[in-house]
């Protein structure tokens, strides 16, 4: 592990000095008021051996990257019956586009768009109150990451709610075409807190951890999902963590990787190790500008690109 904590520790260093760094999301008024000098790494190998520099404790909103544990939480409750809701083929289009969504008739095109993660939290949700899926959602974060602490942002949830007419829309005209079956308030309600929970890098790298080791938790020695789903979950981050930049992340990066717009972004080693990123400035489609260029530096580095070197 000492080679990859001084490739860490030297990642962190430059991205600390470099001028280039995005820009926070404005139009969710919490992340706006994020330091976008903050930069922090960490990464969890197979043996669980920890190497992190930077901000890698401080929480963070992690956003869309929840998308990634509610659709394997989804595909726990009801299997392959979740693709006749979503789909997973990558967009082309930006996250919360309505124009794709009324073209295919009120099907998400995948399950990391904002609409697809609508659809993927109104499956949790049905058999529940909202205050038990959240529930559900938030210990299995904690579960993962063996970390208790973790926990969602109300100021970050509230702020979404209050300017998230777009995915207001989305869900609406989900609903319309039964693609949804819980009441709209309800699924929205929940899919909103779950996007405003905060963790650190650490806990964010714990909990990809089974992604990495083909679907078994390191820490119990357990299977969280077959290894099968594991690949395949890894398959659509690859293929859609990035929203219409996810073929850029894929050439640069080499990995599954899943972004939010608070600036983190989780990427999977397969069989090697589960890394997080945060740094709150934005590219061009949303995703962490020095996070990408961080991964890109690790990856080249170590060798991890699942496409060779």
């Amino acid at each position: 592990m000492s080679d990859i904590a001084r490739i860490v520790s030297e990642i962190a260093e430059e991205m600390r000095q470099r001028p280039d760094r995005g820009d926070v999301a404005t139009y969710i008024p919490q992340l706006a008021r994020v330091d976008p000098n903050a930069f922090g790494i960490a990464v969890v190998d197979a043996a669980g051996n920890v190497a992190a520099a930077g901000d890698c404790e401080v929480p963070f909103s992690i956003q869309s990257i929840s998308k990634v544990f509610t659709l394997t939480l989804a595909l726990g409750k009801v299997g392959e019956g979740l693709w006749t809701r979503v789909g997973r083929e990558p967009s082309g289009s930006p996250f919360n586009s309505v124009v794709q969504l009324e073209y295919e008739h009120g099907i998400p095109r995948n399950p990391f768009i904002n609409a697809g993660a609508i659809a993927v939290t109104d499956v949790i949700l049905s058999g529940h109150q909202p205050r038990e899926a959240l529930g559900e959602i938030l210990r299995f974060m904690q579960f993962l990451s063996d970390d208790r602490s973790i926990y969602i942002d109300e100021a970050v949830a509230k702020s979404e709610k209050a300017t998230g007419f777009r995915n207001i829309a989305l869900a609406n005209y989900m609903k319309s075409f039964g693609v949804l079956e819980n009441p709209v308030d309800f699924t929205l309600g929940v899919y909103f807190h779950h996007c405003a929970i905060a963790m650190s890098c650490r806990q964010l790298a714990m909990a990809g951890r089974f992604l990495a080791m083909h679907g078994f938790n390191p820490t119990t020695g357990c299977p969280v999902v077959p290894d099968g789903r594991a690949r395949r979950i890894n398959a659509i981050m690859l293929t859609c963590g990035h929203y219409d930049g996810s073929g850029e992340f894929a050439y640069r990066v080499g990995l599954p990787g899943k972004s939010g717009v608070g600036g983190g972004i989780l990427a999977v080693a397969p069989g090697k190790a589960s890394i997080a990123v945060w740094s709150p400035g934005l590219d061009a489609t949303g995703n962490s500008h020095l996070g990408r260029i961080a991964l890109e530096r690790l990856t080249k580095a170590m060798g991890w690109s699942i496409f060779g070197a």
